[in-house]
């Protein structure tokens, strides 16, 4: 008999998943230009609990003193730019006011200046900002906004937003592939580049009418994500151009912002070029090259340099067998930090780029957003890990070491313990992974165990996640198995060919290799398993159900059924489809083993998932209770639907039904209890 839940005071994080919602996140980092102090993102719910918004600290540099709540919006405030003075740009949620002839549906980018005051209104328009960039040696701003295709300038496409604003059409008409991204609609525009002085007037903010187009429209696929020359004139990204059969293509461009000037740059129709990060003495472009793969060969990822001056391009340590990501070059130009999966970890790197030799400069943990000192004597990056749940970290390139800065929340009363383990594939590979096991089990109390499949396909178990976080349920006795099976990133390109098109051969033996290890430790119980996974972890799961009764209980979120219908249906079909070849969706579709499943099943997905879309989620749901033999009251599964999420479920108040939800079902097949419904639900 199901049961509801009540609603309690708040209690440990761990327990509680109130307060474990509660608890503050690390979003976004820069550093001033001075290098005294860091802007940090910090996110944590609104009022309500129904979203989360985040607001901007200052953090010294060095460690030492208070840190200081820079911003207080309501809705949340994102930076965008810091000025030269220091001054802050951000865009936010709180309501701002109206220029002359403009209207509600306005939305403003804001600054908060150095020497302290009220934030105001810099500039605004209906169609807001895709990117701020703000130049290192000059007082100039850049920002990418977006044009409805086919219009003149920004004063016909304010006039067309507020046309369909008031008239409350949302219809969008596609001329071309993609006309979804993520979970939101694509709407039909190109983004275009405009400037602005920093002579920024509170009382006279900038709208359309004063803002100059600096880029000419080059179609839908220009990145507003771009890389700024050190006093403005010029700026680096990325363009998709649309090929034959509905395929991508993408280059660098070079754009000259004040003679509208388009350059492609370091021509390779054969791979992809992202990413790029430019030198301080502009000369130099760091981008990642990546070699598309076909259905049987996995793709090649290289660092990739090219000389502005000269147009050539070449491979940075060509050898190095890590998918690695730029992040900044010394100020001497010598060295190019990077960032890389690396056996469980995404530690930062040191590429010298004379040699192509590389050097580690930290060692446990995830590192992300990596901004370097004006000096050039430190790093700072967001790092997590497992046991660490975000911390700002200072990196000293000479010593390759580090220090932590600011952390908002510890992970010094976890409710167990990480170890890190291995396994031998059936072909001798070593599988690697994370287990984290509840204080107390030992032989004579060993934890049931839940296998966690990651999502990607190319991914790897290595850093903190709010979403899919072990510890809510290792505090509740179970042991959580984060195992890096074939496709794993990390580990070199020969451990992601061992699975590539063949994602029901190896990853799948891998993780039953990897379970099989640890369920023969005695502080494990062999005969109380179950097994989660979401996306690529979620067709896992799928899989599984269909080629084994092992477990007792399986959690499928977000997880694709049927290959030949999730192909042309997701986001980024022509991602998709280098791997999906006819031989893997013929022997790789876990539907065609939909008559094999016994286990009992928790089904989640949401509605506004458009990586993996909800008919894949309603797809696997009728085949599970079609397939049922028992009268509809015996059936073993159950369906999660979020009609307002994502792929990843991420609203507080929604992520609490699920984590509830989850422990429910798994206290059901595990421990015998009754499944306890939310009483929300």
């Amino acid at each position: 008999m199901e049961q509801t839940t009540s609603s309690p005071a708040l209690g440990p994080a761990w327990e509680d998943l109130r307060s474990y919602m509660a608890q503050p996140r690390l979003v976004s980092l820069d550093i001033a230009p001075d290098g005294q102090w860091l802007a940090v993102g910090v996110q944590t719910p609104n009022e309500k609990s129904t979203d989360y918004r985040t607001n901007l600290w200052r953090v010294p540099t060095t460690g030492e003193g208070p840190s200081r709540q820079l911003t207080r919006g309501v809705e949340g405030d994102a930076l965008a730019a810091m000025l030269r003075d220091g001054s802050l740009l951000f865009t936010s949620g709180r309501q701002a006011p109206s220029s002359d002839g403009g209207s509600d549906h306005d939305k403003a980018l804001w600054c908060l200046p150095a020497g302290g005051g009220e934030a105001h209104v810099v500039a605004q328009r209906p169609g807001g900002w895709q990117s701020v960039l703000s130049a290192r040696e000059a007082d100039r701003l850049v920002c990418g906004v977006g044009i409805a295709t086919g219009l003149d300038g920004l004063e016909e496409d304010d006039t067309l937003h507020r046309r369909r604003a008031e008239a409350k059409v949302s219809a969008i008409l596609h001329e071309g592939a993609g006309v979804r991204h993520w979970d939101h609609d694509l709407a039909r525009q190109t983004t275009r580049f405009v400037t602005l002085g920093v002579d920024l007037d509170r009382d006279d903010p900038v709208d359309s009418t004063s803002l100059r187009l600096a880029s000419p429209e080059l179609g839908v696929g220009l990145s507003a994500s771009a890389t700024l020359s050190s006093h403005g004139d010029f700026l680096i990204t990325s363009h998709d151009e649309p090929q034959a059969g509905a395929g991508r293509s993408s280059h660098l461009v070079r754009l000259g912002l004040d003679d509208g000037s388009v350059e492609r740059i370091a021509n390779d129709d054969s791979s992809e070029l992202e990413d790029p990060v430019l030198s301080r003495d502009d000369r130099l472009v760091a981008c990642t090259r990546y070699e598309r793969g076909t259905p049987e060969s996995a793709p090649r990822l290289y660092l990739h340099l090219v000389d502005l001056e000269s147009g050539r391009g070449r491979d940075l340590a060509s050898d190095w067998d890590r998918w690695a990501t730029p992040a900044a070059f010394s100020p001497d130009g010598q060295i190019l930090y990077v960032t890389a999966d690396e056996d469980g970890e995404c530690p930062v790197f040191a590429v010298d780029i004379a040699t192509g030799s590389v050097r580690r400069l930290t060692q446990h943990g995830a590192h992300s957003q990596v901004c370097l000192a004006p000096e050039g004597g430190a790093l700072y990056a967001l790092r997590s890990a497992w046991d660490e749940p975000g911390s700002v970290v200072r990196i000293d390139p000479a010593t390759a070491t580090s220090s932590v800065v600011y952390a908002p929340v510890t992970g010094a009363d976890l409710p167990g313990r990480l170890e890190r383990l291995e396994a031998r594939a059936e072909d001798g590979t070593r599988i690697p992974g994370w287990l984290v096991l509840p204080d107390g089990c030992d032989a004579r109390h060993p934890a049931p165990l839940v296998l966690w499949a990651h999502g990607g396909p190319l991914n790897s178990w290595n850093a903190w996640s709010w979403r899919w976080c072990p510890w809510l349920l290792v505090s509740q006795g179970y042991a959580v198995l984060l195992p890096d099976p074939a496709l794993s990133t990390g580990y070199g390109r020969g451990f992601i060919q061992r699975g590539w098109g063949r994602w029901g051969c190896e990853p799948y033996q891998d993780l039953m290799a990897v379970t099989d290890a640890v369920v023969a430790r005695e502080d494990v119980d062999a005969e109380r398993t179950a097994m989660m996974g979401g996306s690529f972890g979620g067709y896992m799961a799928n899989w599984i159900a269909g080629h084994t009764d092992r477990f007792r209980c399986i959690v499928s979120h977000a997880s694709l059924w049927n290959l030949d219908s999730f192909g042309p249906t997701t986001d980024i079909p022509w991602y998709w489809g280098i791997e999906l070849g006819e031989r893997m969706m013929r022997e790789h579709s876990p539907h065609r083993f939909a008559d094999q499943i016994t286990t009992p099943m928790l089904v989640v997905h949401g509605d506004k998932d458009y990586r993996v879309p909800i008919g894949e989620g309603l797809a696997l749901w009728w085949a599970l209770t079609s397939n049922h033999p028992g009268p509809p009251e015996s059936l073993p599964h159950k369906f999660l639907y979020f009609p307002d999420e994502n792929h990843w479920v991420l609203t507080p108040q929604h992520a609490t039904i699920w984590y509830e939800t989850v422990r429910a079902f798994l206290a059901e097949h595990l421990e015998g209890q009754p499944f306890v419904r939310s009483d929300l639900l």
